[in-house]
This record gives structure tokens, C-alpha cells and sequence, in this order.
């Protein structure tokens, strides 16, 4: 019974009204009327009292007898539940745990799991609240190619040749990025990846991709995903995990495939009758229709792709590094016997307790890293210059091969010059080809000793004869002379000059005629 409608049929009855009147007035049933009135009677309140206390406080002194009402539930502040519904990780499940603990804090009742979802959609119903909960802000970027290609035209011969579409769509706002690439290779499909979210702002918590062979190189049905090495790499870099669609199931996709066919035909068909004979000018229309298209008002929703980007989603995305993520190339190599693997016909030392095994090498631009087993063992900065050159670290060599390093250039010139002039030419020329003079320390006391092992005055006639053979020449060449004498003097021939004539005793005659 309300206990608002105690009180009008009090003040009516006070005012004469009849059982019949009042009960035409007031719309209720003559049995309620009947027992409100009766009530009142047999309280002894009086009628000014009556109509001063609460309807509450009337409702006891009335019905004393009866148990309390329950209070009525806590109405949720459903404007707080949906924006926090925007929040990466929050779901109608937590809020609801929220609510209920509110509630149980502040001895309110609350409404079940059930109700409380009910109300939700009713409020949702009641504003128009469209959205789609099921993406966050900020949670996921999902990425593909176009199958469509471009087409770029060389200046001088006029031939065409492909150009590859990269997308990608933030799912909750609908936010897309596009670059024209020269190639669906892995250098182009990460290089993509770094100015997305260069253009984006930010990273996001997932990043969703099909399973082409430059992202996903495994992904069996009962099997976790194996992803590319540098794929791997660049998504750490941006504190993202990567989460390939089931294979064949586009629909787990189905953001970055609906702005594939948009882009398609926004982008890809709008500028299909124009000739492009650069990458540069062909990205530069793209990034036009590109802002067109993010800029173009929803037809079912408020606001345009870029609004809800900067007002809702843009905020949730992760900061970036400090610096991009750099494209490196991984290769597999054996370490030398000289402690030293080759990457592009250069030699990079590594500890020499890896000899002969096998270890990955990382190129990037500025650094060579060298990993076995996961674990980077040696890093250098990339060489560029001559080929057969020498970057060595004192630390990664044996102890007995450190004791070159004890020795420096000025003490071999010295030594050589005690030989003489040639011999110190070789051994100068040998320490300033290289890099680091320690590359050569070696070939130079090797030269020394031939000193100890032929002579000092045989070794310098070599050098001299070296140099007239080699610009550069090294310890192959001198031993080759001092092995095979020519650096000594040729002995004078005792025969005569002329023919040799046979005498006819020679042929066991004793006469000539």
C-alpha cells in the first residue's frame, strides 16, 4: 500500500468526504479506503497530527503490526557505467561487483546481475547509446594488405610495375591508416608497421593480422601461433601482442577487411587513371583521400572517424618508444677459428669459447648483435668500407692471443727499422691498412721472425723485392721469396757460349769421311 495514499484519504475523510467519494477521488478500491479509515479510527491519532507526520511514519502508527518495506534498490549512475564500459578490460560484470560492493558499504539494497543488465539496456535504449561494446578504445589495431594493387610508372621507360596497399583500422573508432608499398616483402610490411603508429600516435594492447608468411610463419588449429622473428621483434618494441586471425575466418578481421574494400574504392579505384613514377608522390595522394575519408561523417553515427579517434580513443593508446623500432635482417653463421664470424665480408669477433659453433646474427643498420642460444654474446657497430677488414674486442680473444695486445704499432716500426728501410716499409704499410692496428699485429711478428728463421740481411732483400711485387705486400710473399732464394744473388755460368758439338767418338766412329 502507498503510504502517500494514506494520507489523502485521511485529509478527504476529515474533510466529509464519503467512503464512495473518496473513493471516486482517488481512483482505489472502497476495501482499501475502508481499512485506512478504520485504522486511523482505532490509532487515536489526532487529524492535525495525522496530516503532519511523514507518510512513512504514518504508515507505522497506522499499521504497526505489519513489517517494514524493504527499501527500494539503488539506481546505478548509468552515465559513469558507460563510460567506463570505453575502458580497456572493464566489462557489465565488473561494474556490476562495483555496484553491488557500493551498495553492501552503504547498507542499500541492490539490484541482481540480471536486473542491473536490464536497466543498462533500457537506459542504452532510452539515449540512444549505439556504440559497440564489444571493442575498446585503444585495445586493438587490425591490419592487412589490399588486394588490389597500384601501379607505378618508370620515367624513362615508361614500364609499370606493382605497388601493394597496406591498411589499418582501429575497430572502436574506425580511425584508418593506408601506405602505398613497393612490395608485400617483410622490410616493406614492418616498415608499414612503424609509420602506423607513428601516425597514430600511439600503440595499441593487441595487434591483429592475417597469417601471411611475413607476419605468422605457423598457425596450426590446435597450436599456438608462431610468429616472423622481426615481426616478433617490432611488437615488442611497441608493448603490443600480436593476435593473428583463425585461419580462414576474416570475420575475426572484420574492421580492417570492411576499410580494405573502402580504401579499395576510395583510394585505390578514385586515383586508378593516374600516372605515378615515385613511391613518395604516389603516398602523397594517398595520404589526401586518406584525411578525406577520416574526415567524412559516419551515416550511422555521430561524428566523423578522426572526431571519435581524438575524443575517445586516442587518450587509451599506449605512449611510444623513444625511438622507432629499427628493420633488421637475422642470419645464421659458424664462428671462425680465428674467433670471428663473416657478415658481409667483414669479420666481427665474438668470445672465443664459441669456436665453430653456431650462432644468430642480427643486422641492423648502425649495430651488429651476435646471439647463441638466445643470448647476445657480442655487438659492433656495423662496418662500412673494405672488404676483408677486422673488428676485434682484446676481451674475446684467448690469453695467449691477448699478449698482442701488450705490443703497439711504434714498437714493430722500431724493430723493423733495426732490420732496415724495406722491412720497416712493409711492416708501416701493413699497420696502417687496417682499421686497428692490432688487426695486424699478427702478420707483422710473423714477418719479424722470418728475420730469426733466414737472416736479418735476407729479410730485408725480401721485403725490397716485395715491394716491387705488391703495394701491400704481406707475410705470404716474403716467404715465398726467402723459400725460394730469390732474394739471393744469381751465380755466374762457367760454360762458353756458343753450340755444343758432338765428336764422332760420341757415336763410337774414329773417322769423319
Amino acid at each position: 500500500m502507498n503510504s502517500t495514499t494514506e494520507v489523502d484519504v485521511i485529509q478527504l475523510h476529515l474533510q466529509g468526504f464519503s467512503q464512495r467519494s473518496i473513493e471516486k477521488t482517488l481512483c482505489k478500491s472502497r476495501h482499501t479506503i475502508s481499512r485506512i479509515i478504520n485504522a486511523f479510527r482505532e490509532s487515536g491519532i489526532d487529524g492535525r497530527e495525522a496530516l503532519d507526520l511523514a507518510p512513512d511514519e504514518l504508515h507505522q502508527r497506522l499499521f504497526p503490526d505489519e513489517e517494514p518495506k524493504p527499501a527500494k534498490q539503488v539506481e546505478p549512475d548509468f552515465e559513469h557505467i558507460y563510460k567506463e564500459l570505453h575502458k580497456p578490460g572493464v566489462t557489465l560484470k565488473l561494474l556490476w561487483h562495483e555496484y553491488t560492493d557500493a551498495c553492501v558499504l552503504a547498507s542499500l539494497p541492490s539490484y541482481s546481475y540480471s536486473q542491473f543488465c536490464k536497466h543498462c539496456q533500457d537506459y542504452a535504449d532510452e539515449h540512444h547509446i549505439t556504440m559497440h561494446i564489444q571493442h575498446k578504445p585503444g585495445d586493438r589495431v587490425m591490419v592487412d594488405w589490399a588486394g588490389t594493387p597500384m601501379w607505378l610508372h618508370d620515367e624513362a621507360t615508361g614500364k609499370a610495375s606493382k605497388a601493394y596497399l597496406f591498411v589499418a583500422t582501429l575497430p572502436f573508432s574506425m580511425y584508418c591508416y593506408a601506405e602505398a608499398c613497393p612490395n608485400m616483402k617483410e622490410a616493406a610490411w614492418i616498415e608499414a608497421h612503424v609509420h602506423m603508429y607513428e601516425f597514430f600516435g600511439g600503440s595499441t594492447r593487441l595487434l591483429v593480422s592475417d597469417n601471411l608468411k611475413t607476419g605468422i610463419i605457423r598457425h596450426r588449429r590446435h597450436e599456438d601461433p608462431v610468429a616472423n622473428r622481426a615481426y616478433k621483434e617490432m611488437a615488442d618494441h611497441y608493448g603490443t601482442a600480436l593476435l593473428p586471425a583463425r585461419v580462414l575466418s576474416p570475420q575475426d578481421k572484420a574492421a580492417v577487411e570492411g576499410s580494405v574494400g573502402h580504401l579499395t574504392t576510395h583510394i585505390i579505384a578514385k586515383l586508378r587513371n593516374r600516372k605515378f613514377f615515385s613511391l613518395a608522390e604516389m603516398n602523397d595522394a594517398v595520404r589526401k583521400e586518406l584525411e578525406l575519408i577520416n574526415d567524412t561523417p559516419f551515416q550511422k553515427r555521430e561524428d566523423s572517424r578522426r572526431c571519435v579517434f581524438l575524443e575517445e580513443e586516442k587518450p587509451y593508446l599506449r605512449p611510444l618508444p623513444k625511438l622507432p623500432y629499427e628493420y633488421c635482417k637475422w642470419r645464421r653463421a659458424t664462428v671462425q677459428l680465428n674467433y670471428h664470424v663473416a657478415v658481409d665480408h667483414h669479420y666481427y669477433s665474438v668470445p672465443y669459447k664459441y669456436v665453430r659453433k653456431r650462432v644468430d646474427v642480427k643486422l641492423g643498420n648502425r649495430l651488429i648483435e651476435i646471439y647463441f642460444e638466445g643470448h647476445r654474446i657480442a655487438s659492433h657497430k656495423r662496418y662500412i668500407g673494405p672488404r676483408g677488414q677486422y673488428t676485434t674486442v682484446v676481451e674475446h680473444m684467448p690469453p695467449e692471443h691477448q699478449l698482442y695486445s701488450e705490443w703497439d704499432g711504434d714498437r714493430f716500426r722500431c724493430w723493423a727499422r733495426k732490420i732496415g728501410s724495406a722491412t720497416e716499409t712493409v711492416v708501416d704499410r701493413q699497420l696502417s691498412s687496417r682499421m686497428a692496428e692490432e688487426q695486424a699485429y699478427k702478420t707483422c711478428l710473423s714477418l719479424l721472425k722470418l728475420g730469426s728463421e733466414y737472416g736479418e740481411k735476407r729479410l730485408e732483400a725480401a721485403c725490397l723485392i716485395a715491394l716491387r711485387e705488391a703495394s701491400l705486400p704481406g707475410y705470404q710473399i716474403v716467404h715465398r721469396i726467402l723459400a725460394t732464394e730469390q732474394d739471393k744473388p744469381k751465380k755466374a755460368s762457367s760454360t762458353p757460349e756458343g753450340a755444343y758439338l758432338r765428336g764422332a767418338s760420341y757415336y763410337g766412329g774414329e773417322r769423319h769421311d
